[in-house]
C-alpha cells in the first residue's frame, strides 16, 4: 500500500516538475525575443560600434538560451553585416570564424531552418569576395551562387537570400564593367 503512495506522490512530483519546466520555457521564450528586439534596436544607427555591440549582446543571449536557433541567426547574420561593410577592420577575420562555426552549430539543431543557414553560408562567402576579390572571387563565386539558389529552392519566399543573391549579381555586373 505504501508502495502505491509513494508511486502516485513521485509520479505527481514528475508532472508537476515538468509542467514547470514548460512554463518555464514559455515564459522564457518572450524574454528572450525582447532582449533580441532591444538589442537589434539599437541598429537604426548601424555604425561599426552598433553592430559590435549586437553582436556581443547576442552572444550574451546565446549564452542564456543555448537551445535557440535564433540568438544564433542573429549574431551570425550581424556579423556578416558588419563584415561586409567593415571588410578590413580588425574584428572582421575573428567574426567571419565565430560565424562559421556558428553556422555549423546551428545545422545541427532539429529546428535549424536550412534556407537560412545556406543563405548566411552564402552571404559568409560573398563577405570573403569583398574582402579581396582578386584573390576570393574565382574562388568562392560558384559557392555563393549556389548557397543562394539552395536557400531559394527550399524557400522560395526567403527574402533576405533574394536581396543578398540580386545584391551579389549587382555587384558582379558592376565588377566586370569595371573591367572592361
Amino acid at each position: 500500500m505504501t508502495f502505491q503512495i509513494s508511486k502516485q506522490r513521485v509520479l505527481f512530483i514528475a508532472l508537476f516538475m515538468m509542467a514547470s519546466v514548460v512554463n518555464f520555457a514559455q515564459a522564457q521564450q518572450p524574454n528572450m525575443q525582447m532582449l533580441m528586439g532591444q538589442s537589434l534596436s539599437k541598429l537604426q544607427q548601424p555604425t561599426p560600434e552598433a553592430f559590435l555591440n549586437c553582436v556581443a549582446e547576442m552572444k550574451r543571449i546565446d549564452a542564456m538560451f543555448p537551445d535557440s536557433i535564433q540568438p544564433k541567426y542573429q549574431m551570425a547574420l550581424q556579423s556578416l553585416n558588419f563584415s561586409v561593410m567593415n571588410p578590413q577592420a580588425p574584428q572582421t577575420e575573428n567574426l567571419l570564424t565565430e560565424t562559421e562555426k556558428t553556422i555549423a552549430q546551428m545545422e545541427q539543431m532539429k529546428d535549424a531552418d536550412m534556407s537560412d543557414i545556406c543563405t548566411l553560408r552564402g552571404f559568409l562567402y560573398m563577405v570573403r569576395i569583398v574582402q579581396n576579390p582578386a584573390q576570393n572571387g574565382q574562388r568562392y563565386y560558384i559557392d555563393v551562387m549556389q548557397n543562394y539558389e539552395k536557400a531559394l529552392k527550399i524557400n522560395p519566399e526567403n527574402q533576405l537570400a533574394k536581396q543578398l543573391q540580386q545584391k551579389f549579381f549587382e555587384g558582379m555586373r558592376q565588377h566586370m564593367g569595371s573591367q572592361e
